[in-house]
């Protein structure tokens, strides 16, 4: 019988269920972070009303995009046992492949192609030439994510309830 077969129904529902959640949690994210940093684009001051709502929901929706690629990547490089035991190994290399296609795609977006620009308010990041606010976006959005999607877990089918503090450390609880 292989792994598969013996892996309950539940348990893949679970799992699938967490992944939809993170994603869930990063369109939603994103949609309030997209819609927050358009200042710190030249278009701020430029656009129309309905370009900026559209801006926001294209540049969501390519973050989403980004956000099911990354995720997948990740655990299928180190999620074996995800969620249960690898959680934060998916979460911690989606982040990562989240910012290097953040970096790239910022460069070739503003310095290459001019597609969009900064405006003066944007810090950059004086090595990569980057913004500060799309990095943060691609840390502190997919760690939101995760949290959550943690915290609705159905930790039973995915092999108990999930490690305390005390389990952690060593001690035992009181």
């Amino acid at each position: 019988m292989n792994a598969r077969a013996r892996r309950p129904q539940s348990s893949r529902l679970e799992k699938r269920r967490i992944g939809l959640r993170v994603l869930g949690a990063m369109l939603v994210g994103n949609v309030i972070w997209e819609t927050l940093h358009l200042p710190l684009y030249t278009l701020w001051a430029t656009g129309p009303q309905r370009y900026l709502a559209f801006v926001v929901v294209h540049c969501s929706v390519g973050d989403l995009m980004i956000a099911t690629g990354a995720l997948l990547a990740a655990v299928v490089l180190v999620g074996r046992g995800w969620p249960g035991r690898s959680y934060g190994r998916v979460a911690a290399l989606m982040i990562m492949f989240g910012l290097a296609y953040t970096v790239f795609s910022e460069w070739l977006n503003v310095s290459v192609r001019g597609s969009w620009a900064y405006a003066a308010s944007m810090p950059v990041l004086p090595m990569l030439g980057t913004g500060v606010s799309p990095l943060l976006q691609w840390m502190l959005v997919p760690a939101a994510a995760f949290a959550w999607a943690w915290t609705g877990a159905d930790h039973k089918t995915l092999g108990g309830e999930p490690a305390r503090t005390c389990d952690i450390v060593g001690t035992s609880p009181k």
